[in-house]
């Protein structure tokens, strides 16, 4: 059974948050932007595998088969395309309405390398 509405595509950094935080969380949060950004800062419990990859029809991270996806890019556009090609394998998944820069708007933690406070890139 989905998590998700077929019909509902996007959620709120808020949402997305709630979603995909602590152990027993319903959904996993997928960051799709390159390395770089992601290096730059993630949010903490984060996924990566980026567009880039999922575009050349590479599997999802181990821990994220088989789950609900949030999926978050900076902006919210990559994350969108992401989601098309998700849906289009069976996934179920949405995306975050203004990514990263939203989600550190909202005041949710972004972490860097080693765990220092991070930046979004």
């Amino acid at each position: 059974m989905s998590l998700f509405s077929r019909d509902k595509k996007r959620v709120t950094a808020e949402e997305a948050h709630r979603r995909t935080r602590g152990a027993d969380a319903p959904a996993v949060l997928l960051d799709v932007r390159e390395r770089g950004e992601w290096d730059a800062g993630r949010a903490p419990g984060a996924l990566h595998a980026p567009l880039s990859a999922l575009a050349a029809g590479e599997a999802l991270p181990q821990a994220a088969q088989g789950r609900p996806l949030v999926v978050i890019c900076r902006s919210g556009n990559r994350s969108q395309q992401a989601v098309e090609l998700l849906r289009a394998r069976g996934v179920d998944a949405v995306d975050v309405k203004g990514g990263m820069r939203q989600w550190a708007r909202a005041g949710h933690p972004v972490v860097g390398a080693g765990g220092s406070e991070g930046s979004v890139a």
